[in-house]
């Protein structure tokens, strides 16, 4: 098996993007990916369904290796790369724009060189691992039974992907907001005696669960988690408007802040 750096959404915006091949270079590209024997040559039959059977064939195994001029590859990744030698320094369409945002999404740009040829970059190191990160936040948030966050966080990636920063924005403070309060009541805390959210996370500290010697958690307020807060509460919904960019980075920001604590909560038990 072959690591998938980029997430699910990723690689179907990518497969969409590729609709707009002609015939010739669709299957072209087939036998760069060794599909010629499940994804027929036929001109007869349009890109668009041959697109459609690249896309299930990658969706289920997208971990299969590909040899590629970049060396052995993911299935997923190989596709990904085919797409991204079609973008254009300015996207000249929504699948275009759609899967630059995916690739944002996963910790990836698109560079130009002087002749505008494009080239997939990671947007931040490569051992952050944004994909991996993802999947393993859904992944504790399903084992843990935390629903109400699992759904905010669901939420504000598909805000995110439609580019609606602001309910993006608004859906991540919200998932981070609900994730603390989950982690409090996992570990004990009474509704009554913690009725807001703040308590519960000032009462995770007071049981060691945050850390005030990391600077975590300080009983003046001027710690991690509190700053982190007031980032997101800045924009959202309301006040003021968001840009891809930020929106981007609180994804991130929020995603990497999630798998610590969580992978806390796991460790603990």
């Amino acid at each position: 098996m072959t690591a998938v750096p980029f997430t699910r959404p990723t690689v179907i915006s990518a497969v969409a993007f590729l609709t707009k091949m002609y015939q010739a270079p669709f299957n072209h590209m087939v036998l760069r990916l060794g599909l010629e024997n499940e994804i027929t040559s036929d001109t007869a039959i349009s890109v668009a369904k041959k697109a459609g059977l690249l896309g299930r064939i990658v969706v289920q195994r997208p971990a299969d290796p590909v040899e590629t001029l970049e060396g052995t590859l993911a299935l997923a990744e190989a596709v990904i790369r085919e797409a991204v030698q079609l973008m254009h320094p300015e996207p000249v369409n929504d699948l275009e724009t759609d899967l630059a945002r995916g690739l944002a999404r996963d910790g990836y740009v698109v560079a130009f060189d002087e002749r505008e040829r494009p080239a997939l970059r990671a947007a931040l190191p490569e051992e952050l691992g944004l994909s991996v990160v993802d999947n393993e936040v859904h992944e504790l948030l399903k084992q843990f039974g935390f629903t109400e966050p699992l759904g905010h966080l669901s939420q504000g990636i598909e805000a995110h992907a439609r580019g609606d920063w602001a309910a993006a924005n608004a859906q991540f403070r919200t998932f981070l907001e609900g994730l603390f309060d989950a982690i409090a009541f996992h570990e004990g805390a009474d509704r009554s005696a913690q009725p807001t959210s703040e308590n519960r996370r000032a009462w995770l500290a007071n049981i060691g669960y945050l850390s005030e010697t990391r600077n975590e958690w300080t009983q003046d307020g001027k710690n991690y988690i509190n700053g982190l807060f007031k980032m997101l509460h800045t924009d959202g919904s309301h006040p003021g408007l968001s840009d891809e960019d930020h929106s981007t980075f609180r994804l991130q920001i929020v995603l990497v802040t999630a798998r610590t604590f969580l992978r806390r909560l796991r460790y603990n038990q």
